[in-house]
């Protein structure tokens, strides 16, 4: 008798045996399921609550997945209904909010204060507001070849035999052989490296350059007050990031020193090192000492990464930056990097270094994000910036009198009351600022208020215009920028004013900045 509950239970045990085995055959079939298997029985030997809970989490995502996505049923029971008088009312009264915020006072002035000029930007461009001509001071043509008849004759030719766009990345279809290959090879020549590779856009090219040899894990020793531009391609690299005192090679090798310690006494392995600054820095015309700094590189055993986008095409006899201005060879940088629209007065950038160097960022390993996702630079510019080297090259006198007007500006500024000229004596930009404003550049939280400043530089800058001459404050993201540093007003000369224009020029400067500051006491 004990024995008929068991007799009768067999023929269930054995289906339910059978079932089981064909449900783990079948299971085991599936790719993967031999991991999920360890996984299981591992989890519930180390911790049997743990496979119940996550049994619950499984049961509870197929359930959310399944079930309904709204409450309300097909009639709209649970649904408010409005009449259409309502509907239009509600429609009346609602009102958008703005997609940016409104601009306030001192915004709305700065945005009106920019000067709208009609026709080719030169050193005498004329204003549509009022149809005069203008001393520019503002914009970068250094050499002043924006305009340069030559120049312009050889990009029409590219124009009528390419066309105007290159419609396509260098690495696909964008690359015209004899335009740009030709100004790459040109650009080496003229540095003295093994090769460079261009880019499309002037500011795209350090913040691309960076990221593609920095990684998450290594570590950049950077100047505090390093552009904008270098500050994104920072970000973007994610590597472990140091700064240094704004030129200040002291505190440079002070950091440098204090990597090497913290490394030894935590054993860790070696990574990748790099130092990244500016040739002249955009934001106060300061020059960095570069035999100390490539010294410095040397003895720590760092990559250096040089933004010239200033530099080049200004400071040496013929242009050719601060290897040139300190007879250094360029071989000794490791990714040389510059402007192609502010030195050659074309478009884009470049980095010159190594064949290495270039290929990592073109065909080997297609690193450098613009240089592979942006069209190409348009032939007729690549022609130009050809021509305008070979310019340089064969017309030195160009820049001794782009140099000797430096000089004419910056006497005659550190002579007037009331304002601080900064920066080095070789900068094509000068930058000055008042006298009894903080001079710094620091990295904080939040930036300073700096309006009444601004508002003082911006009435110089208004009067000085009303006068003939066109200069322009010293321009920030505040809100988006790690770096705060005083307002400036910015001035850049060209070597196509003659020795009277620009003597007016700075005259004018001069006389608007008393007018001005005689007002604010």
């Amino acid at each position: 008798m004990s024995d008929t509950p068991s007799s009768a239970l067999e023929p269930l045990l054995t289906f339910l045996a059978y079932s089981l085995s064909r449900l783990e055959s079948t299971f085991y079939k599936i790719p993967g399921s031999a991991v999920v298997a360890r996984y299981v029985k591992s989890s519930h030997q180390n911790d049997p609550g743990r496979t119940i809970l996550e049994l619950i989490l499984v049961v509870f995502a197929i359930r959310t997945l399944l079930q309904s996505r709204t409450r309300g049923d097909k009639q709209g029971k649970h649904f408010i209904q409005f009449s259409e008088k309502e509907i239009n009312e509600l429609v009346d009264e609602w009102t958008p909010d703005s997609l940016v915020q409104p601009l306030s006072e001192w915004e709305q002035r700065d945005l009106n204060s920019v000067p709208v000029v009609t026709g080719p930007i030169g050193p005498k461009p004329k204003l549509l507001s009022n149809g005069k001509s203008v001393i520019n001071l503002a914009s970068f043509n250094f050499s002043g070849l924006a305009g340069n008849e030559q120049i312009k004759e050889k990009a029409i030719e590219t124009l009528r035999k390419y066309g105007l766009g290159s419609c396509g990345p260098p690495g696909f279809y964008g690359t015209v052989a004899d335009v740009h290959l030709d100004l790459e090879r040109n650009i080496a020549e003229f540095l003295g490296t093994e090769a460079s590779i261009l880019y499309s856009q002037g500011f795209s090219t350090i913040s691309s350059v960076i990221p593609a040899f920095c990684k998450r894990g290594d570590v950049i020793v950077a100047d505090r007050s390093v552009n904008f531009a270098i500050q994104k391609g920072i970000q973007i690299s994610r590597s472990t990031i140091r700064w240094y005192d704004h030129n200040d090679l002291k505190s440079l090798e002070d950091v440098l020193v204090s990597i090497e310690k913290e490394r030894k006494k935590r054993k860790g392995s070696l990574t990748r090192r790099f130092i990244i600054t500016e040739g002249i820095f955009e934001r106060d015309g300061e020059m960095v000492d570069l035999p100390k700094l490539i010294e410095l590189k040397l003895k720590y055993k760092y990559r250096l990464i040089l933004d010239e986008s200033i530099s080049f095409g200004a400071v040496g006899r013929t242009g050719r930056g601060l290897t040139e201005l300190y007879n250094v060879p360029a071989t000794q940088i490791d990714m040389l990097v510059g402007s192609v629209a502010n030195g050659l007065c074309s478009s884009g950038g470049f980095c010159a270094g190594s064949t290495i160097v270039t290929e990592h960022q073109a065909s080997h390993r297609i690193n450098g994000t613009s240089f592979v996702f942006s069209a190409s630079m348009p032939p007729l510019l690549a022609t130009s910036a050809s021509e305008a080297i070979s310019y340089l090259q064969n017309t030195p006198s160009v820049l001794t009198t782009f140099h000797d007007n430096v000089d004419t500006i910056r006497s005659a500024l550190e002579k007037t009351e009331g304002i601080s000229v900064l920066g080095h004596r070789a900068s094509p930009i000068i930058h000055f600022c008042l006298r009894n404003s903080p001079q710094y550049l620091t990295v904080t939280p939040s930036a300073p208020d700096h309006e009444a400043e601004e508002r003082v530089l911006q009435d110089i800058v208004d009067d000085a215009l009303a006068n003939g001459v066109f200069i322009t404050r010293g321009k920030h993201l505040r809100a988006q920028e790690m770096i705060d540093s005083s307002p400036t007003i910015r001035i850049a000369t060209t070597a196509a004013l003659s020795k009277k224009d620009v003597e007016k020029a700075v005259g004018t400067i001069k006389a608007s900045i008393a007018r001005v500051l005689a007002r604010r006491r």
